[in-house]
């Protein structure tokens, strides 16, 4: 980065954080939410970065044969006093920190894999936070996201504009309107593939989504010019 820029302070939702972890273990969760988790989090290899790590729902999906370990990051205090107690029980080694994505604490192409799951609705500046996970990614590092997104019906699209301004508000900083599948190619990645799910209502559409640093083709394209033949 050209110049430092001043990350978002810390917060600290306690009470949505509290109604998240009471919701977290309710049938929609358990039905809806948990299944593609273990979806998206199965796939993640190696060293692995999670983004708003939340309350640790995610934790006991990785796959110890495949991950090294997980450095998870979340913003929000409340949240890592529930996410904490989830570690003790995760089948990887798992690190938490409190720090937001806008500014990772973590060098150049350090992870093999970074995971978000229900996180970029909330993120304050989503193409800065998405841009330092491509920073942060190796050369063919992985993107693997689970989100909520905006609607491609223009009454439901302009439902969740109507009510964005209150889930802002009262859902930590929750914009349900966020187009983040479009925002992934803004901020660089390569290979971006997504497949929409769309539940019983349709108000809250979810993108299943992958992409790369950068796409594997042209990195084997590169590799072969700097062969010695």
């Amino acid at each position: 980065m050209s110049q430092k820029q001043k990350s978002p302070p810390a917060i600290s939702h306690r009470i949505f954080a509290n109604y998240y972890e009471r919701v977290s273990q309710g049938t929609a969760e358990k039905s809806y939410m948990e299944p593609l988790r273990k979806e998206m989090v199965g796939q993640a290899k190696g060293l692995v970065l999670e983004v708003g790590a939340g309350n640790g729902l995610n934790f006991a999906f990785y796959d110890p044969e495949h991950v090294e370990r997980v450095e998870a990051i979340e913003p929000d205090s409340a949240m890592l006093g529930y996410a904490r107690r989830r570690v003790t029980t995760a089948p990887v080694p798992v690190t938490l920190t409190q720090a937001s994505v806008e500014q990772l604490p973590f060098a150049d192409t350090y992870f093999d894999t970074a995971v978000c799951t229900l996180v970029f609705c909330s993120v304050h500046d989503p193409l800065r936070g998405l841009q330092e996970i491509l920073r942060v990614l190796k050369p063919v590092g992985q993107l693997l996201m689970v989100e909520h997104v905006r609607a491609q019906g223009h009454v439901t699209a302009f439902a969740q504009d109507l009510l964005t301004p209150f889930t802002r508000l009262f859902a930590g900083n929750c914009h349900w309107n966020r187009r983040t599948e479009q925002i992934v190619h803004e901020a660089g990645f390569q290979g971006v593939e997504f497949e929409r799910r769309v539940p019983v209502g349709g108000l809250l559409p979810i993108v299943m989504l992958q992409a790369r640093r950068q796409d594997q083709l042209a990195n084997y394209e590169s590799f072969n010019l700097k062969t010695p033949s």
